[in-house]
């Protein structure tokens, strides 16, 4: 079996594939200054209390946007799966022609996610990876990879706002009943959610827009993933599909590709 590991800068999400099937997944809050050993601990028990054993795993794929936690996850790969871990980064196979100024700005989730939706989805195609921050990544109708969108993601907007204005009080991220709210907890709910919504339908707009210039024969599926995408898949003019699991995925397809 495949573990793979997606270390994000909030989150982390650790999948099981048998053969080309994703098992199941995990998500944990991206552990700070965790040795190994606590990651290690991490990881056997999601497997264990899984009904899961630790020894079947037999490979291991990452890839992470944090550089503070990777040396430790190598670390854990190698003593406790015995496996020295494929990495994702700009210089892997990919099959995706990168065409972008500087291909190693490029995260590791990000071009996880455009090589699953090419795979998975085909092309040309949008991916909105709803993280820390909300990505948005372009394929071409050729396959290309051409660019993307990166804007500061709805939990650290939602954080910077109740940081610098003292009356504010958190809220929970449900939708709702009305735009126009009733009250401040509804009027902040609302103002964070529906704005994040136009901001989302706004920018695919701007790319489709954008790109017909150069290629009529632009129209992309447009993908959601990410932790908060479930708020929005529903509730975009936009958004086709919602998978969890595509950075996932991709980390499968990119490990198989260069094995």
């Amino acid at each position: 079996m495949l573990l793979a590991i997606d270390i994000g800068n909030t989150q982390t999400v650790v999948g099981l594939f048998g053969e080309d099937k994703i098992l199941t997944s995990w998500r944990m809050v991206t552990p700070k200054y965790e040795t190994s050993d606590e990651i290690a601990a991490a990881v056997f028990n999601f497997l264990k209390n899984s009904e899961f054993n630790p020894k079947d795993v037999k490979e291991v794929a990452i890839s992470c946007v944090v550089p503070r936690i990777l040396e430790e996850i190598i670390k854990m790969s190698r003593r406790y799966f015995n496996q020295a871990p494929f990495i994702v980064n700009s210089d892997v196979k990919s099959d995706l022609v990168i065409k972008y100024d500087y291909p190693r700005e490029i995260g590791a989730d990000r071009i996880a996610n455009s090589a699953a939706a090419k795979e998975i989805y085909g092309y040309p195609a949008v991916v909105v990876d709803f993280g820390t921050a909300t990505t948005f990544d372009i394929l071409s109708s050729r396959g290309e990879y051409i660019g993307g969108v990166i804007a500061p993601g709805i939990e650290i907007s939602s954080e910077a706002l109740f940081s610098y204005a003292a009356k504010l009080s958190k809220v929970d991220l449900n939708w709702p009943e009305m735009v126009v709210g009733e009250n401040t907890y509804d009027s902040v709910r609302s103002g964070i959610l529906y704005g994040f919504l136009g901001q989302v339908d706004f920018i695919v707009d701007k790319i489709i827009e954008e790109q017909n210039k150069k290629d009529k024969k632009f129209r992309p599926k447009v993908i959601a993933t990410g932790g908060l995408a479930f708020l929005m898949a529903d509730k975009s003019r936009w958004i086709e599909i919602h998978d969890p699991d595509l950075t996932l995925k991709g980390l499968k397809i990119l490990f198989d590709k260069n094995k």
